[in-house]
C-alpha cells in the first residue's frame, strides 16, 4: 500500500469517498492512503452514514483528512476494522506528539474531554473499500462541541504525515504476517 501527503489545501465534501478518487487526484494506482488539510463540508447527497442524515451535519473549517482505498476485498466489515485501527493509530500518534494529553477513543471517534476531535466513516464501492478519517486542526465551523490539534500544540502537517507513515507500516506488517504463516496440518 502506498501513502501520499497532498500539499494543496483540499475541501472534503464527501465526493472524495468514491472508487478511484485517489487515482484521479494523485495518479497512484491500487491500495493507497492519502492525507491532506482543508475544510470539511459534507453535502447531504454525499452523506454515507445514515445516522447523520437527520443530524446537524458534518463540517469543520480546518481539518487533517485521510482517505484510504483498498481493492483487496470489497468487504464493509473489513473496512470498519481498518477504520477502527486507523482511529487507534491516530490516538497513538497524538499520544507521542502531545505526551500527557488524555485522548479517549470511542469506536472510531477520538475525544479530548467532551470535545469531539475526529470524524470518520467506512463504506464500500463496487470495486473497493473506503475509509475517511479526519481530525480537527483548529476549532470552528463544526455543528458540535469540538477539540483540535491546536489545543494540543500539535502541528497538523506533522500529525498527518506521521499518521500516513503508521498506516503504511502497519499494512506492510500485516501483509508480511499473513505471508509467513503456515496452514495448520501442513508438513514441514
Amino acid at each position: 500500500m502506498r501513502t501520499h501527503w497532498i500539499d494543496d489545501p483540499t475541501t472534503y465534501d464527501g465526493s472524495q469517498l468514491r472508487a478511484h478518487w485517489i487515482l484521479s487526484r494523485t495518479g497512484i494506482v491500487g491500495d493507497a492512503a492519502v492525507g491532506f488539510r482543508g475544510a470539511c463540508r459534507v453535502r447531504d447527497d454525499e452523506m454515507a452514514d445514515l445516522a447523520d442524515l437527520d443530524g446537524p451535519g458534518i463540517a469543520g473549517d480546518d481539518m487533517v483528512h485521510v482517505v484510504w482505498e483498498s481493492f483487496a476485498a470489497v468487504d464493509l466489515l473489513l473496512a470498519v476494522h481498518r477504520q477502527r485501527l486507523l482511529a487507534a493509530q491516530a490516538a497513538e500518534c497524538l499520544a507521542r506528539l502531545a505526551p500527557g494529553c488524555a485522548i479517549m477513543r470511542d469506536g472510531d471517534d477520538l475525544w479530548i474531554g467532551d470535545g469531539k476531535l475526529s470524524i470518520s466513516i467506512a463504506t464500500v464501492s463496487p470495486v473497493s473499500a473506503l475509509v475517511h478519517f479526519a481530525v480537527n486542526a483548529t476549532r470552528g465551523g463544526a455543528p458540535v462541541r469540538t477539540s483540535a490539534l491546536a489545543d494540543l500544540g500539535v502541528d497538523p502537517s506533522a500529525f498527518g504525515r506521521d499518521l500516513l507513515a503508521r498506516i503504511g507500516e502497519e499494512q506492510h506488517s500485516i501483509v508480511e504476517a499473513r505471508a509467513k504463516v503456515r496452514p495448520k496440518g501442513e508438513w514441514r
